[in-house]
């Protein structure tokens, strides 16, 4: 059996795409359309790098999911591979939200999509993307079988205590309100990879794992086994993020409708779009955080230290959910590419058993690298994350179930 799998990931206004050897890892093409049905009108735009490592790039249409698709295998007949030639074992989705249904990747049918539709309350912004892109898959690839990977599977190991919310009971009943948590797939894929590079059993490692991007999470890991993380019902909670508040007093919403009369979902949208890094300094952009920082820009330092502190929160807390760690792990683009919130993140945490080289962290380095001091109790590592790999690997051992 051929290990390629087309992994698909749909945003509401974007589609990325990979066609990834699932055994190997090894990336045969990449893609990514954007600008998907701009309200605005904007042409739509394809970038797909085929197996010579050229981008190519177009503007060109796209009303919809199916054109975005459909650009895309025309790329792939213009720039390679062919798919035709390549013989493709399954079509990998990225699933967004599996509700407490979903604990592990499941084969597509028609009685998996209308459950994902049920659970359309719970994520309105990502799972009706991700069952448009789904259903033009399903006809464009007919005779492939198609696999959702879902974002929340990994964290449905958590404990009752660390998944339940204080609320009343009926709402955890009726209505599915707990922590789901999300970035699953990446937290899976960086503490498994993490324990291959400290050359450990997965079941032997702790991990405390910080997936710092646009969208930013913790989770410690146990075993393998996530037993707590920081997003919660959305991925709201949690971790100051790009333009995410993160963690904030729940009676705010009821505050600023009170005093400024704006609607729950004008409150929910400035929450999620016009706060975290970007509320704090005007934007979202970390590498212009960077360099006012080096400018001696107030708003920009502030923002750093707030950033940092919630980490710094985070990490202690997982310290003692887990009791004992063996490793931290960052990744995201923040994560593998700012030393500095590495070293802010951890400081002061030396009586913990975490120490960090300064010189290895501020070393600019591809791949997986170790920061951590030699004397360190607790290994420290840089692990770049590959989530389209690990959708692969998942959907190819589903096919190979049946």
């Amino acid at each position: 059996m051929s290990a390629l799998v087309l992994v698909i990931n749909a945003g509401s206004s974007s589609l990325k795409y990979s066609l990834i050897d699932a055994e190997s890892g090894q990336s045969h093409a990449v893609g990514l359309a954007e600008r998907i049905a701009d309200a605005s009108g904007a042409t739509g735009i394809l970038s797909h790098t085929g197996p010579d490592g050229v981008v190519h790039r177009s503007e060109l249409p796209l009303p919809s999911h199916e054109a975005a698709l459909q650009a895309a295998l025309d790329a792939f007949a213009a720039h390679g591979p062919l798919l035709e030639a390549a013989t493709i074992t399954a079509v990998g989705h990225r699933m967004v939200h599996g509700g407490e249904r979903f604990s592990q990747p499941a084969l597509v049918d028609d009685a998996l999509v209308d459950a994902v539709r049920e659970l359309v309350p719970l994520a309105p912004l990502h799972n009706p993307a991700n069952l448009e892109a789904l259903a033009v898959a399903r006809r464009l690839f007919d005779t492939l079988p198609h696999v959702a990977v879902f974002d929340t599977a990994f964290h449905q190991t958590l404990p009752e205590q660390a998944y339940t919310y204080a609320v009343p009971h009926e709402w955890r009943e009726e209505h599915g309100i707990r922590r789901y948590g999300f970035h699953g797939t990446s937290h899976r894929f960086v503490s498994g990879e993490t324990a291959r590079l400290l050359g450990r059993p997965l079941e032997s490692v702790n991990t405390i794992v910080l997936h710092l991007g646009n969208g930013a999470s913790a989770a410690a890991v146990a075993g393998g086994r996530s037993v707590d993380t920081s997003m919660g019902l959305t991925p709201l909670e949690g971790l100051v993020m790009g333009t995410r508040s993160g963690d904030l007093d729940p009676a705010l919403h009821a505050h600023l409708h009170r005093q400024l009369g704006w609607s729950l979902d004008e409150i929910d949208e400035r929450l999620n779009r016009d706060s975290g890094i970007k509320g704090l300094v005007g934007f979202s952009d970390f590498r212009e955080l960077e360099r006012l920082l080096e400018e001696g820009e107030p708003r920009a330092r502030l923002a750093m230290d707030v950033y940092c502190y919630r980490l710094r929160k985070y990490v202690g807390a997982y310290y003692a959910v887990l009791g004992r760690v063996d490793a931290i792990a960052f990744t995201g683009g923040v994560g593998e590419h700012a030393p500095e919130v590495r070293a802010q993140a951890l400081a002061g945490l030396e009586r913990l058993g975490i120490r960090i080289d300064p010189e290895a962290n501020r070393a600019q380095r591809s791949g997986a690298f170790t920061v951590s001091a030699e004397d360190s109790e607790v290994a420290v590592l840089v692990v770049p994350t590959n989530e389209e790999w690990q959708i692969a690997r998942e959907s190819l051992d589903v096919v190979r179930d049946v």
